[in-house]
């Protein structure tokens, strides 16, 4: 399984607003064009196209990674399958989705950051998550060569070409209050992108009917 970029986001963000916000999930085209090109919670940003988000689509689909949702009304809706695919847990999950938009990251960042996903009570419980997917017969993930000066191992998503897998930055000091206001944005741009995708398919009706 070797996915480009642009399908490794929005595989992605399929499995990000299921685990966050199930009552808008599954996803329109517009609401995943919106979730793949958040400011915040990415990296790196991206900026696709409603061809690329709909050409990812298909690649999933031809996968059975991804798939039409069943009973989705007017607005053709999509939703993931990568946990019966591969058989994952809602811990391995979790992980496995903060690596796809966020790129490599120590086991630390997952745990900070997967809370609206999956509550870790400990490091030690993502180490163990990291190890269970880098140690399957087709391993899903793997540690980056510790970096000079890093007190934490990096690691990785397997699931893309080597070319769109994201070269590891080096790890720099959060200043001071910088999560926290972080954290607000992510959350004030997921409501904002919730409002324009519900606004973009409540004037669907009126196109159709002129």
């Amino acid at each position: 399984m070797q996915l480009d970029a642009s399908s490794l986001r929005v595989l992605g963000a399929l499995m990000e607003k299921e685990m966050t916000t199930p009552d808008l999930y599954p996803l329109t085209i517009n609401a995943l064009i919106a979730a793949s090109n958040q400011r915040s919670s990415r990296d790196p940003v991206m900026d696709l196209s409603e061809d690329e988000v709909r050409t990812a689509l298909h690649v999933l689909q031809d996968l059975e990674l991804a798939v039409p949702a069943r009973d989705s009304g007017r607005a053709a809706r999509y939703e993931h399958r990568i946990r019966t695919v591969l058989n994952l847990r809602r811990d391995e999950t979790a992980v496995l989705c903060l690596l796809l938009l966020r790129g490599p990251q120590t086991p630390g960042e997952l745990r900070s950051r997967s809370d609206r996903m999956h509550s870790f009570e400990e490091l030690a419980s993502v180490q163990a998550t990291l190890e269970r997917l880098a140690a399957r017969e087709t391993p899903l993930a793997a540690a980056l060569p510790r970096t000079p000066g890093s007190r934490e191992v990096r690691w990785m998503h397997l699931l893309g070409a080597p070319d769109s897998r994201p070269v590891p930055a080096p790890q720099q000091t959060a200043e001071p209050g910088r999560p926290a206001l972080e954290e607000r944005v992510r959350l004030l741009e997921e409501r904002l992108n919730q409002l324009e995708a519900k606004f973009a398919e409540s004037l669907a009706p009126h196109a159709e009917s002129s």
